[in-house]
């Protein structure tokens, strides 16, 4: 019996109301009001539990649809042609299987590395970018397999237009946070640091101790979108302890906050628990969208987080530095990244 199981929640219909499912539509519309009212629902979910669903969140079907079929043939590929893609420092391209750990977690000791595969892209720069000209990290060039007509297209339009649709969705987190509506946006300016990771998750045999598609973890992000299949696995831990796998809504995002928002929020905001086990014998797609300030942001807990009664909990520090040091903490292939895990899968 695996984690999920020893602490599964006991009423799972019951669970599955205190995530809320937030509808975007009116403030999208802009409606009069809605931003306030959009707000006090975000703020709810933000310091209650951590995740909720976005309805009428403004992305087409399509191109969600067209993301999962660009995933699946990516990962369909010969597995030495998608080794040369090999993830890079700036955590973009290909990941393979036992090349991870959730090592920088603080909620649960990860000894074995995860078990999936994945595909990292982020804004698709030219050579002639000048970040890339300079070799700024974080600041690279997406990798892109041969002879696969219309994948990157597809890729790319999926990752604008979820960009598009966490930028619009920062001014409700601000106004959740007794701030102005236009707080976060700046430090979101200039092709903030953004990743979208294709996840293949194949059928898990091991369902041994501390074995896991992805160990459970918190997310090192502002906020992720998360798109899934109608394969389960996914599971979070609600405030009770209790791991509860979020049942999948047709047309929403499941949306949840990092860590950057907790420590923006000096803790107000919560960074929730989760991770994947796939035991349903077949093969699971996700899409996890990672919207993050640009790596020169200098994140500082917020006025309206912070008094005489409850100072800041976290010094003033530059995202850079916070994403590289999740980075080597998490993935194999960084450079002073040492773990069990790691030294497990090499002699494997």
């Amino acid at each position: 019996m695996h984690l999920f199981q020893q602490h599964a929640v006991k009423d799972a219909a019951a669970a599955a109301q205190q995530i809320p499912v937030i509808d975007y539509g009116p403030y999208f519309a802009g409606e009069p009001g809605a931003l306030a009212r959009l707000a006090e629902h975000v703020r709810y979910a933000c310091e209650n539990i951590g995740f909720f669903y976005a309805i009428n969140h403004g992305v087409p079907q399509e191109t969600i649809d067209r993301g999962f079929a660009a995933s699946k043939r990516f990962h369909a590929m010969p597995l030495d042609d998608k080794l040369r893609l090999q993830l890079n420092q700036n955590n973009i391209g290909y990941m393979p299987m036992n090349a991870s750990v959730q090592a920088a977690s603080k909620v649960h000791k990860a000894t074995k590395p995860n078990q999936n595969e994945s595909f990292f892209i982020s804004h698709d720069r030219g050579a002639d970018h000048p970040d890339v000209l300079a070799g700024l990290p974080l600041r690279g060039r997406n990798q892109w397999p041969e002879g696969m007509p219309g994948l990157r297209e597809d890729m790319v339009a999926y990752f604008q237009a979820l960009g598009l649709m966490c930028d619009r969705m920062l001014p409700a987190f601000a106004v959740a946070l007794d701030m102005p509506e236009d707080l976060f946006a700046p430090f979101f300016a200039n092709e903030c640091h953004a990743n979208l990771r294709f996840l293949h998750y194949p059928p898990q045999v091991d369902m041994s101790e501390n074995t896991f598609g992805t160990a459970p973890h918190t997310d090192n992000s502002f906020m992720t979108a998360l798109a899934r299949t109608d394969v389960p696995g996914l599971a979070i831990r609600l405030p009770s302890g209790e791991w509860f796998p979020p049942p999948i809504i047709p047309g929403t995002f499941l949306i949840n906050l990092g860590n950057i928002m907790r420590r923006w929020s000096n803790d107000r905001f919560l960074s929730t628990p989760h991770g994947v086990i796939n035991e349903s014998g077949t093969d699971r797609y996700s899409i996890a969208y990672f919207h993050s300030p640009h790596v020169n942001a200098e994140i500082e807990c917020v006025p309206s987080c912070v008094s005489a009664d409850n100072p800041a909990r976290y010094p003033k520090a530059v995202y850079r530095d916070l994403v590289l040091e999740f980075y080597r903490a998490n993935y194999f292939h960084q450079q002073g990244h040492k773990s069990d895990a790691a030294a497990l899968a090499a002699a494997d």
